[in-house]
Order: structure tokens, then C-alpha cells, then sequence
């Protein structure tokens, strides 16, 4: 195979890659807003409301299975770049962070396998077990009842610290991932790139102290 035919399968790739991530990015913002209905002071019934939505509409239900797909997409994608850029360079600089490029980028595959040790959990909490260890409500015995199964979970201050430093890492991968991902696209621009940086930066900040905020409120509240 040719040296101009790896290096298009290598282009294609970080193009689905990052078509990939700035999806996964904007679903982000679906989630926080659900999320931090947890906030409110009703007892969970808006959460519910809208837990309950998701997980019996029809369309909801065929997004979720795109949406893990692209997780898993974008994960074998991950793994597989990260491969070749150490295969491309195998000999470590002789100083240690000599290279000019950003911290998010030199911890990508760091905070990418933090993120997917969490959402393995996060799975097996909230999808692949069902909550019998939670008290459910009489009428929903064959549902998942996330209110109480969060309250449960947020209530452990070793799971919630788990959670931040979870979302930290992502805030840290969102950071350079959306500013690398508007790169691969090839829209780059000396006039606009400066936005699309301070943007990405208040985004992955905005994603990590908002879902942040939640374990902190429940730790707050079970003090």
C-alpha cells in the first residue's frame, strides 16, 4: 500500500473522527440540561418527566443506538490515531514536554481512557443493571427509577468525586479535541481560529462545572 493511500485512510479517519466528536459534543449540552433538572427542588418529578420521555420515545430510542455507536466509533478511532502517531515517532524526546503542543493535546489519550472508564460505569449504573437495590416506587417495578438510583449514587462522596474528576478530564479533552476537530475539517482561519479556541475553552468548562455542580449538590444536601 502506498505512502499517499495510508496517509488518505489517515486524513478520512480524523475527518469521521472529528465529525464524530463535535456530535458527541452538542449531545453534551442535551444531557447537561436534563441533568441539572436534578436541581430543582421537586422531589425529582421534572427529572423523572423527562427521564421517562427519553426512554419510551420512539425516536429518543433510535437517537440513543446512533449515539452509542458514535461512542464506540469514535473510541476505536482513538485508539487507532493515537496508535499511529506513536508508531509515526517511536523515539521520546530527550527532554521531557519540549514539544509545542498543548497540554490537552499531549494528554488526549490520558483523559479519553479516564472518560471511557467513567461511562463504563456510568452504563452499568444507569443501563445494564436494573435498580432493584434502589427503592422503586409501586407501579415501576419493571423501570429503571434514575432519581433515586442518582440520590443513591451522589450520596457516596468517593462515587461523586469520581464524577468531577471524570467531567475534568472530559472538560480537558473537549477542549482541544472541538479545536482539533474544526481543524481536521479544514475550518481553519487566521480571522475566525482565535474564536473557535476561546469558544472550545468556555464550552469544555461550561460541560465540566455544569455537570459538576450536580455530585456537589447532592454531597451538599446529604451533609
Amino acid at each position: 500500500m502506498s505512502d499517499s493511500v495510508v496517509r488518505y485512510a489517515s486524513i478520512t479517519k480524523k475527518v469521521t473522527m472529528s465529525l464524530i466528536g463535535l456530535f458527541l459534543a452538542v449531545f453534551l449540552v442535551v444531557h447537561l440540561s436534563i441533568n441539572l433538572l436534578l436541581l430543582m427542588n421537586d422531589g425529582g418529578e421534572a427529572f423523572s418527566a423527562a427521564a421517562e420521555f427519553m426512554g419510551t420515545n420512539i425516536f429518543i430510542q433510535i437517537f440513543e443506538k446512533v449515539l452509542f455507536l458514535a461512542f464506540i466509533l469514535h473510541i476505536l478511532l482513538g485508539i487507532f490515531l493515537w496508535w499511529v502517531n506513536l508508531k509515526a515517532r517511536p523515539v521520546k524526546y530527550v527532554k521531557p514536554n519540549v514539544s509545542k503542543t498543548s497540554t490537552g493535546s499531549k494528554f488526549m489519550i490520558h483523559t479519553g481512557v479516564i472518560v471511557l472508564i467513567f461511562l463504563f460505569l456510568h452504563f452499568l449504573n444507569f443501563y445494564l443493571v436494573k435498580v432493584g437495590v434502589v427503592p422503586v416506587p409501586k407501579g415501576a417495578e419493571d423501570k429503571h427509577d434514575f432519581y433515586n438510583m442518582v440520590t443513591m449514587l451522589f450520596g457516596n462522596m468517593w462515587y461523586s468525586i469520581i464524577y468531577i474528576i471524570s467531567f475534568i478530564a472530559l472538560g480537558i479533552h473537549l477542549n482541544h479535541a472541538i479545536q482539533s476537530g474544526f481543524q481536521s475539517l479544514g475550518w481553519e482561519h487566521s480571522k475566525y481560529t482565535p474564536c473557535i479556541k476561546k469558544l472550545s475553552t468556555v464550552y469544555a468548562i461550561v460541560i465540566a462545572v455544569g455537570f459538576s455542580i450536580i455530585p456537589i449538590y447532592f454531597i451538599y444536601i446529604h451533609l
